[in-house]
């Protein structure tokens, strides 16, 4: 009985609703007035949606980049610069069955000379199994990866390269890579480095920072650059099977691995890069959705005019028993309406153009690079619950001037 009462309380308000939103009234200013909410709404939502796919695209096409230079785990020393990769190491890791590969890692500062040229950067070398922890051999854009049937080969960034106007193959001068000479007391002024000269195989991009770091080489030469021993290195990258699990066998592993080692998860070595990008997702989805809380005034304006225009038909149905709550649900129900049908268009022509983008690329950031948009339902879910919870507020708040004093009044 009581939800009988309750569907024909909700049926009876929805009726009169609809008729009053897909009717026209004879005042022509208050049918302006609607169409001119419903565009806002219409705009509102679309643009809300472009934005979080754009951010959604963005973030992907970031990440994307971080996959490049970075592995889902590093292990690094505490203390000092190097440390030595011992069987108890190898059985930490081994035994981890998350861990899908691991690579052996020797980073160093280094003085880079080519020509009358130099720069700062560092020297990383790296074993067989680092294309499997990283997608560095994929973002070539000159030349291969690391030759190992020859020797002294090495990949350089973009960066590097442009600084030191440092190609490929270069034959006729090798790229010298120098580092101090340890130690304390009397250095040789004339021999105060050690010596690598390479022969640039490939060019790598990324971020505008890791094109600017770092030289490749294998990590034999850098040992040997270096004067390391045999099973001393700087760091330890690992690929998981699952990314997703990678805050929790990072813990595992700083457990295992005792405090002597840093542990950080790719999210960890990239900490304010990703609080960037995910502060400018949040603060642009805060300032569209005021946009979309002023156009939204344009609702509140439309159903108070309704309101107004339709004051003798609310006295007839007052005096025909309806309560005032049913009444002001007349409106609630019209606003909501107005909103959800305006939020729908919205979302379908930002859809659309979503996935046009997506497929002709319309949009381009430089001639070669696509503005990066993805479709998500996530972002589908938030622009839903955003505009239905504002609409529906816009319209309690219309249908509140609604009372028995002003019904009387009429």
């Amino acid at each position: 009985m009581f939800h009988k009462e309750q569907s024909k309380s909700l049926t009876f308000p929805l009726y009169i609703a609809k008729r009053y939103l897909f009717t026209k009234t004879s005042n022509n200013a208050i049918n302006i007035i609607t169409i001119i909410a419903s565009f806002g709404v219409i705009v509102g939502s679309f643009a809300l949606f472009i934005i979080l796919s754009g951010f959604s695209g963005l973030r992907t096409f970031s990440y994307s980049m971080l996959d490049v230079s970075d592995p889902d785990i590093k292990i690094t020393t505490v203390k000092g610069k190097s440390f030595l990769f011992d069987d108890n190491i190898q059985n930490i890791l081994t035994n981890n069955t998350s861990i899908a590969t691991t690579s052996k890692v020797i980073e160093e500062r280094v003085f880079l000379e080519y020509n009358d040229k130099s720069e700062i950067a560092y020297i990383k070398g790296v074993d067989e199994n680092y294309t499997k922890i990283t997608q560095i051999d994929s973002s070539l854009s000159q030349g291969t990866w690391l030759q190992r049937d020859f020797k002294n080969t090495a990949v350089i960034g973009r960066g590097i390269s442009n600084k030191l106007t440092l190609g490929t193959l270069n034959y006729g001068e090798p790229l010298t890579i120098n580092v101090p000479k340890p130690g304390t007391g009397f250095i040789n002024p004339r021999a105060p480095f050690y010596k690598l000269e390479t022969q640039i195989v490939g060019i790598y991009l990324g971020t505008e920072d890791f094109e600017g770091k770092f030289v490749f080489v294998d990590i034999n030469e850098a040992k040997e650059l270096l004067k390391f021993r045999e099973n001393e290195i700087t760091a330890i990258e690992i690929k998981l099977n699952n990314l997703n699990e990678s805050d929790n066998v990072a813990e595992n592993l700083q457990k295992d691995l005792g405090k002597d080692f840093k542990v950080q998860t790719k999210e960890q070595l990239n900490e304010v890069f990703y609080k960037v990008i995910n502060t400018e997702n949040f603060v642009s989805y805060l300032i569209f959705t005021l946009i979309v809380i002023i156009a939204l005034f344009n609702v509140i304006g439309a159903i108070i005019m309704m309101i107004i225009d339709k004051k003798q038909n609310l006295k007839t149905l007052f005096n025909l028993g309806a309560s005032i709550k049913e009444i002001k649900k007349i409106f609630v129900l019209q606003g909501f309406l107005l909103t959800f049908f305006g939020m729908c268009i919205g979302l379908f022509l930002a859809i659309i153009l979503v996935f046009l983008q997506k497929k002709f690329e319309l949009f381009m950031i430089v001639p070669n690079l696509a503005y990066p948009v993805e479709f998500r339902f996530t972002n589908l879910l938030i622009v839903f619950i955003t505009i239905t919870v504002l609409g529906f507020v816009a319209a309690k708040i219309a249908s509140s001037r609604i009372s028995e004093e002003f019904i009387d009044k009429i």
